[in-house]
This record gives structure tokens, sequence and C-alpha cells, in this order.
């Protein structure tokens, strides 16, 4: 099948039975024109009678619905793909799925269009059906993950790892990351509405709420996970505001799952108030059968090495110059 994009993109259409003129069958015309007979957004509008912005909305939609689906295939051989199977095997991942990576400081939309094919791969290979947990936590990757196109996943139940209801930063937000990544995969959001960090008598309070309960549940039934992996709290620019990032008990610390902190053997490191953490314990990251960490960086390189090897994940999506820095430190 020919394909616009140049390369290993392989772009296939269909589209479900249903009576003539449905709203299907005009997304699924106008990605035959453009994805198979080669037509461009400006003939297409001409033919259509209609405004060019509208075709790409229908395209961008005829993607999000499934009418349209893209794969990108890496060629056997490729160096990248040699990468990728050098830092598994060094790591001891069951994947890893690499992408080229955006300038450092790259806004979250250029970040998010870089990773979303790597793992978009990723969450297909899940095999997600409705009524699966698919787990969240916050941080900037996970945040632009949520604003990437990912693949349809209807019915599946989406519920963060962590809460995060006082925090300022878009990336801290739970919820609203919960809800912009249900929205992409076509899920259902489960919000959880407790700040990450509250007083110990109000953390009993939470977990009685039954609406709490239920999130906080989910973490033991969980089918999938996708974690952003934080990097040391001494190199980082942004933290959660309840993180004590200048106390002497994270010096040990080489990075975070969750708002979890770990060291370069994978053991906790707990912190004053860590106790009373409204998130999942790492132990429970090794029972959800697929996990998937988003993190790139080269102040994440201990944290990426130390979380996989303790087994709190086990595919990894990760850029080109992150690969390359966690094969050097392997050997």
């Amino acid at each position: 099948m020919a394909s616009r994009v140049p390369g290993s993109l392989v772009v296939s259409a269909g589209v479900a039975e249903g009576p003539g003129g449905s709203p299907d069958e005009l997304l699924y015309a106008v990605a035959v024109e453009y994805y198979l007979k080669d037509a461009t957004q400006a003939e297409i509008a001409q033919r259509h009678r209609t405004s060019r912005a509208t075709v790409s909305r229908q395209l961008a939609e005829a993607r999000r619905r499934g009418i349209v689906s893209i794969e990108v295939r890496q060629p056997s051989g490729r160096p990248d793909g040699d990468l990728a199977v050098a830092v598994a095997r060094a790591l001891g991942l069951d994947e890893v799925h690499l992408y080229s990576g955006p300038p450092p400081g790259a806004p979250p939309s250029v970040l998010s269009t870089a990773m979303a094919p790597p793992l978009a791969a990723a969450l297909r290979g899940a095999r997600l059906a409705a009524g699966d947990v698919l787990l969240l936590s916050s941080g900037r990757m996970v945040y632009a993950a949520a604003h990437g196109e990912l693949p349809p996943m209807p019915g599946v139940l989406v519920a963060p790892t962590v809460g995060g209801q006082l925090e300022p930063e878009p990336w801290y937000q739970t919820n609203e990351i919960i809800r912009a990544f249900a929205a992409a995969v076509q899920g259902n959001p489960a919000f959880l509405y407790a700040p990450a960090l509250p007083s110990a008598a109000l953390r009993e309070e939470l977990l009685e709420d039954p609406s709490i309960r239920r999130v906080v549940d989910t973490w033991g039934t969980a089918r999938a996970a996708v974690m952003g992996i934080g990097a040391p709290p001494q190199q980082r620019v942004s933290l959660p505001h309840f993180v004590p990032a200048h106390s002497a008990a994270l010096d040990r610390a080489v990075g975070d799952l969750c708002s979890r902190f770990f060291d370069r053997d994978g053991e906790p490191v707990e912190f004053p108030g860590s106790d009373r953490l409204v998130a999942i314990p790492l132990e429970m990251l090794r029972r959800i059968p697929v996990t998937i960490a988003v993190a790139s960086g080269a102040e994440k390189v201990a944290g990426i090495s130390a979380g996989a090897r303790a087994g709190y994940f086990k595919q990894l999506v990760t850029d080109v110059a992150t690969a390359t820095l966690l094969a050097s430190a392997s050997t």
C-alpha cells in the first residue's frame, strides 16, 4: 500500500459498515483521498466544498477513531534497533522503544509528537480491553504523552497513581493529566480528589471516602501503567511542593516513580512525611503485568537503570541519546 510519508511508515484505512453518508464514511473517504490517492488537503477541501482546516480536523479525527492507523516499523539491523535491544538486555527489560529526541527544553507539544509513536506501539502491545485499568503517574513526560496521538482503547479505565490536587504546575495536576489521556484513548477517567501528602488525620479520612477508595483499589487490579521517572531531587528544576528537595534524607535518591523515591539499588528512600503519601507503593508496581516508563535525559540515567533492575517497570520509552548513555553505563 502506498504511503504519503517516506521511510517505514505504513498507513492503512478501514471503516465499519454503516448507512450511506454516515460520518464514519465521510472520514473514510477523506482518509482514502489523502493517504491512498495522494490528494492534497487543499484539493480535498475543494472537492468537498469545505475548508482546508476542516479537512485537517477530519484526518486527525480519522486517526483518533481508528479509521486510519499508522504504524512505524523499524527495519531490522538498523543501529537504533540494535541499541534498543542492547539496552533492554542490559537492564533486564522486556522492550525498549526509541524516538529521536527533541532539543532540551522543547515545549510539551514537541515532546509529545516525538514520543507518541513509540508509546502508542507499547500501549497497543498491552492489548487492553474495556474494563481494564491503566494507571498513570504525573510529571512532564506523562503530561506530554497525554497530549499526543495515542491508540484508541475504548472503555479502558484510566486512573492516577498519586494525588496532586494542590500542585500549581500542570504536569503535577494528576486529574488534568488523567482527563487528557482518557480523552486521547477514548477511555474512562477516574479522578483522585486528594493531595499527594495530606496530614495524617486527613489521610485517614480521605481513604475512608468511597470515591477515593475506589481509585486506590484500582492499584491492585491494574493491567498496565505508564509512569515518568524523576531525576535526583538535587538536580531537578521542578519538584512537587511537598518534597523536601534539600533534605539529607533524599541525598541517596537517584530517581522516583509516582513520587516514591529510590536509591541506586532500587530500595525505597523515605523522607519526612512520606509515610503519609497518597501514592502507589513501589512494591505494587512489580505486580502490574505491563509497566511502561517514559523518561529521557542524562540526569535520569541512574534512575532509569535502578528502577529497571528493581523491576518497577518492564518497558522503556526513551530517546536515542539517553539510550546511548544507558548502554555505555551498562558496559
